[in-house]
């Protein structure tokens, strides 16, 4: 399965995992897609339903995603933009990309967004308690060459052309509303933050966003997949055992590239459960350094 990378990179990106989670879907699928934890839009842009349901609690993705929806960003708009504000960035160095990012504070702007996410450090997304986005430049102030900038007006354009062809839903509002709007005919696909996992997205991730994230999937009448981690070589995701045992558990390993630090860049044995039946024979054959259980 080939798989067309979007536009905003983030941590923990399931690039990677897409042909797995489109591996366990329910022969043709005809019902609603929704996701109340859409992030990058990876999964649903290279699943491709043919509706869906696409949330999220971080505004300045739905509303990056809703600008080329709503045609107010497209490719070359984007080609102009990068190209410009390459330029000054290979000028002026971090001194722009800081200037920026001090517009993209106050303005909101959903180029500026995209433009801080292809320039910051290890394409990450991280805001402080104020919801003011902190990622610190990459120190590549040669970062948008022309192939570069094609290779993300390309993106732009693959998800421009979904979205003129799908009746995408975009929506900024709470996991809890977007789960129940779930009904019998549909897949709700969730990649929350990783509960025990040092992360600073938009919105932060404990123990009772977790416990509410169970009670509200355990009482949907929808098909569910739920990504999170299972273990490393350090510890264990002890909400495996504690909550979600009763449910079909998935399992491989896959490794991060994108993270903050070393420690954040090390295999992880990533879990997908899920709250209807799998077939063996729907499983991928595993790559190498890769295996699939079934608990």
């Amino acid at each position: 399965m080939k798989v067309n990378i979007p536009p905003i990179k983030s941590q923990g990106i399931k690039t990677k995992l897409v042909p797995w989670i489109a591996s366990i879907l329910p022969p043709n699928f005809e019902g609603l897609w929704i996701e109340p934890f859409m992030g990058t839009g990876v999964v649903a842009f290279n699943i491709a339903p043919k509706k869906a349901l696409l949330c999220d609690t971080n505004p300045h993705l739905i509303n990056f995603y809703s600008a080329i929806s709503s045609g107010e960003i497209t490719p070359e708009i984007v080609r102009h933009y990068l190209i410009d504000e390459g330029d000054r960035l290979l000028e002026n160095g971090e001194i722009h990309y800081y200037k920026i990012r001090e517009r993209f504070n106050k303005e909101h702007q959903p180029l500026d967004f995209l433009f801080l996410n292809r320039a910051g450090f290890n394409g990450m997304i991280r805001f402080n308690k104020k919801g003011g986005l902190n990622v610190p430049f990459c120190r590549k102030p040669q970062r948008f060459a022309p192939a570069y900038i094609t290779k993300i007006v390309n993106q732009v354009d693959y998800v421009t052309k979904l979205l003129e062809l799908k009746p995408f839903d975009l929506k900024y509002q709470s996991f809890e509303k977007t789960i129940e709007a779930g009904s019998n005919n549909d897949i709700i696909y969730c990649d929350p933050p990783y509960i025990g996992r040092h992360v600073d997205y938009y919105n932060g991730w404990n123990e009772d966003d977790e416990q509410t994230l169970y009670k509200k999937l355990s009482a949907t009448k929808s098909k569910f997949i739920l990504s999170t981690w299972h273990h490393n070589d350090y510890r264990e995701n002890e909400y495996i055992k504690s909550i979600w045992k009763e449910f079909n558990i998935l399992t491989r390993e896959h490794f991060y590239h994108v993270g903050a630090s070393e420690k954040n860049r090390s295999p992880m044995i990533e879990a997908i459960i899920t709250n209807y039946d799998i077939s063996p024979n729907a499983y991928q054959k595993p790559k190498k350094r890769e295996q699939l259980m079934l608990f």
